[in-house]
């Protein structure tokens, strides 16, 4: 369902989006700390390691879950992945890609650039692939 996949993409695109959504993360991250999803600091993590951090404690949460934490787990396929990049150059979508938090323009590349490696990362399980 559409809701399952937000939740196991969420990590993913947090780490996209932290150096523009700082105060959002430092909010979840505190309650991820102190839920123990997540070790150190948070208050003192800013950029891209605060989204790092708050993305491993809510892949964490979600192992806690037993709900999948990447889309291979969840049953996708490479083939998905393709048709999931296809839809989102769908031009139709285009104001739903120009209202991301970093806001993307298909016809600019963006989705190849940004969104295809955030995929991959979450298919993989692997948030270093993340740009």
């Amino acid at each position: 369902s559409h809701g399952r996949a937000c939740a196991l993409l969420n990590p993913y695109y947090t780490v996209l989006f932290a150096p523009v959504i700082q105060d959002q993360l430092k909010t979840v991250g505190v309650i991820f700390k102190e839920a123990g999803y997540i070790e150190g600091d948070v208050k003192k993590l800013e950029g891209r390691s605060l989204g790092l951090a708050v993305a491993k404690g809510m892949i964490a949460f979600a192992r806690d879950l037993s709900f999948p934490t990447t889309l291979k787990e969840a049953g996708a396929t490479r083939e998905h992945l393709d048709r999931m990049l296809t839809a989102a150059k769908n031009p139709q979508l285009k104001m739903k890609l120009q209202n991301m938090p970093t806001p993307m323009d298909a016809e600019k590349g963006d989705v190849d650039r940004l969104m295809k490696p955030v995929l991959e990362a979450a298919f993989a399980g692997d948030l270093s692939l993340i740009p």
